[in-house]
């Protein structure tokens, strides 16, 4: 083994090795903190000054981040930010953890990627580990970072390491956070792969395995997200079949989640939301298309989920019509905008396409989300309206789009003339006029 790999190795287990974090967002602070935690040197790079002013300031930006932490470690000089990306020079492992967004055809866009990639080369020495976070296709890894690397006449393996381990981020979930979740890395070498699990050993409190190579790993993470998108879509067929049918698609899932073997419950809604169901298997469909194969089963789930707010439109539509009440010029209050409750993100979130679609129809369309005050959406601008009993009954129909904890089924199904609940809020508060998804 070289002495480079040895070098870094004993830093690692010493924790005297110096951590970069690149991208500070969702997946990259969280990642940071718990890196300072676990007792190294961290130093955070993103190109929004306004976060890193905020890290260095203590001030926290991220759900998942604890408030005090954050601020006992760049207090004590453990943690610190940076937009100048010459300081990866100072760093001997680096984590990129940048957006890794779709296009407007739909295909990868992994620019942020490349330009993160290009700044890690052109700064990188010897002796330096790179592990890529961000979601994306199978060889991207050893595609786009490693001729880099090669270009400055570094050979992985040798005298850089180089390997992938897939963010694993769910916001807001209340029991699986970056310290406890596993994780799986995979290295261009095995003993990139060594150096990559030893860094997460020292910090997570979780299983780390590694995989033979980092076109595993990343396989591995589009599969995750791939499943949870197919049996989401069917839970959407199932409701949309089950409404035709006179059946609570509620009920039906509540039942099958019974058997303790064989079935795993996924529920319907307006569509999908968050930063990795909706997009993920697009990356995977994109890639087989160059083996010649396409992933129709994949294909057809997302046409089904990004056919979910048409739907529910549809139905809302067909709910006034029963009250004589046309769609275009109906007031429409819809209940929250996050993809998922009792946070603040939006990203792809369904809500937005509703509200365009509710918007783009002629409707008197307002919303009230606890966590956003504003959002824009396709050049359109919304503001945050009065939430109130007044405000529900003054509603020709309320939607709900988002279940948060602070909306109150019973008062929402007293107060509202009618509503549409995609989320089973009121699940439990009988009324006629309360539809379901």
């Amino acid at each position: 083994m070289s002495d480079y790999y040895e070098a870094l190795k004993e830093k690692i287990e010493a924790r005297t090795a110096v951590l970069g974090v690149l991208g500070l967002g969702y997946v990259g602070l969280p990642l940071a903190v718990e890196k300072a935690k676990a007792g190294f040197s961290v130093l955070g790079f993103d190109v929004q000054s306004q976060k890193v002013a905020m890290v260095n300031a203590g001030h926290n930006y991220i759900g998942d981040v604890v408030d005090r932490d954050l601020a006992a470690l760049t207090q004590s000089g453990r943690l610190r930010a940076t937009d100048d990306f010459a300081r990866l020079a100072e760093c001997d492992c680096v984590a990129v953890c940048v957006p890794t967004p779709l296009d407007e055809h739909l295909q990868p866009d992994i620019s942020y990627v490349r330009q993160s990639a290009a700044e890690i080369a052109r700064y990188a020495h010897r002796g330096m580990l790179v592990v890529l976070e961000s979601t994306t296709y199978p060889g991207t890894t050893e595609e786009v970072i490693g001729p880099l690397l090669a270009e400055r006449g570094f050979t992985v393996g040798e005298d850089v390491f180089l390997a992938f381990s897939p963010e694993r981020v769910d916001p807001g979930n209340a029991v699986y956070k970056t310290k406890n979740t596993p994780k799986v890395v995979g290295g261009v070498t095995p003993r990139c792969g060594q150096l990559a699990a030893a860094i997460y050993r020292s910090v997570l409190a979780s299983e780390v395995k590694v995989v033979s190579s980092p076109k595993v790993a990343e396989m591995e993470k589009l599969l995750e997200n791939t499943f949870r998108n197919i049996n989401i879509a069917l839970a959407n067929e199932m409701a949309i079949l089950c409404h035709r049918m006179g059946i609570s698609v509620w009920e039906v899932i509540d039942a099958a989640k019974t058997k303790p073997y064989g079935f795993m419950a996924f529920y319907p809604g307006p569509g999908l939301g968050g930063h990795c169901i909706p997009i993920d298997p697009f990356y995977l469909t994109w890639k087989a298309r160059e083996y010649n194969y396409h992933t129709r089963l994949i294909e057809s789930a997302g046409e089904i989920n990004n056919a979910m707010p048409e739907y529910c439109v549809e139905r809302v539509a067909a709910l006034l019509n029963c009250q004589k009440k046309p769609l275009c010029g109906s007031r429409v209050f819809m209940l929250g905008v996050t993809y998922k409750p009792d946070i603040d993100d939006i990203r792809e979130s369904p809500a937005l396409e509703l509200a365009r679609l509710f918007t783009e129809k002629g409707c008197d369309f307002s919303y009230y989300d606890p966590y956003v005050p504003a959002f824009t959406h396709r050049g359109r601008s919304y503001t945050r309206a009065e939430y109130s009993e007044a405000a529900l009954a003054a509603a020709d129909v309320v939607v709900i789009a988002t279940d948060h904890k602070a909306f109150q089924a019973e008062q929402i199904v007293r107060c509202a003339p009618l509503v549409f609940d995609c989320r089973n809020l009121t699940a439990g508060v009988d009324s006629p006029h309360v539809e379901r998804l």
